[in-house]
């Protein structure tokens, strides 16, 4: 596939540098060939983007990342966990948390104003990628993930490595409605009337998982501000989704 890889523009995270055989990237939302208002490299099939855009976007990266395979679950604003392993590797699933120990294997998480969470354990060798909006972080999400990696692969969390995407921030984070949608133990995160912050209540949900506190980054840049980089579904509604993307190589 011939493309101009060079258009492609994504983050890193600091967390990562030193594991040249992991792959943790947040995808902007240039170089791909969806139209406005899915300009351009727009990965979610189910926006109204047209579906052959969206599966070129799809192999552009993973064609970028020389990866065999991208994993893409059907996203539900729940907290369902699904293990990626070579028997289910083509299944549809309906999940927002994939993880697996296979090499070779990208996990995406499609976002735009969410989160997308990476978590790195170091020394179990797994990964996991999360969503996270307002509705999974009300479920707790953040601690659930870690409680599955503790208990499905012994992952202690203070090994865990997590990185949480840009996503929205607390000026922008409205809720005219929380007192019916946003649980009250949760209200002191309101750093104005109906303005909450969303960075701290992930933060906190995984510190009382015992991550580590310089385990975590937070990219801490707002997709609704930065509108030449990011897509924002608060800003534009109909809009395009960007690809957070974690996979494992072997070790060199």
């Amino acid at each position: 596939m011939e493309f101009d890889a060079s258009k492609i523009e994504w983050l890193d995270y600091d967390l990562f540098e030193e594991y040249s055989h992991v792959i943790g990237k947040t995808f902007l939302r240039h170089g791909g060939v969806s139209k406005a208002p899915f300009d351009s490299l727009n990965i979610s099939d189910d926006i109204g983007d047209h579906l052959d855009a969206v599966k070129l976007n799809r192999e552009r990266i993973r064609a970028f990342l020389k990866l065999p395979h991208l994993i893409f679950a059907k996203q539900m604003h729940g907290t369902n966990i699904v293990e990626i392993t070579k028997e289910n590797v083509k299944e549809v699933h309906q999940a927002d948390v994939l993880c697996t120990k296979e090499l070779n294997i990208g996990l995406v998480i499609a976002h735009a104003d969410c989160q997308a969470a990476i978590f790195y354990d170091p020394q179990k060798e797994v990964i996991a990628v999360a969503h996270a909006g307002w509705k999974g972080l009300v479920q707790n999400i953040y601690q659930k993930v870690v409680f599955y990696l503790t208990e499905h692969f012994q992952s202690k969390p203070e090994d865990l490595l997590v990185a949480i995407s840009p996503s929205i921030c607390p000026e922008h984070a409205e809720f005219k409605n929380y007192k019916s949608e946003i649980p009250k133990d949760l209200w002191s995160y309101q750093t104005k009337p109906s303005y909450f912050d969303l960075w701290k209540i992930a933060l906190d949900q995984l510190n009382l998982a015992q991550v580590a506190k310089e385990h975590i980054e937070v990219a801490g840049i707002c997709t609704f501000c930065e509108k030449k980089d990011y897509y924002s579904f608060r800003r534009e509604n109909k809009t395009g989704r960007h690809a957070t993307v974690a996979a494992l190589f072997p070790r060199k």
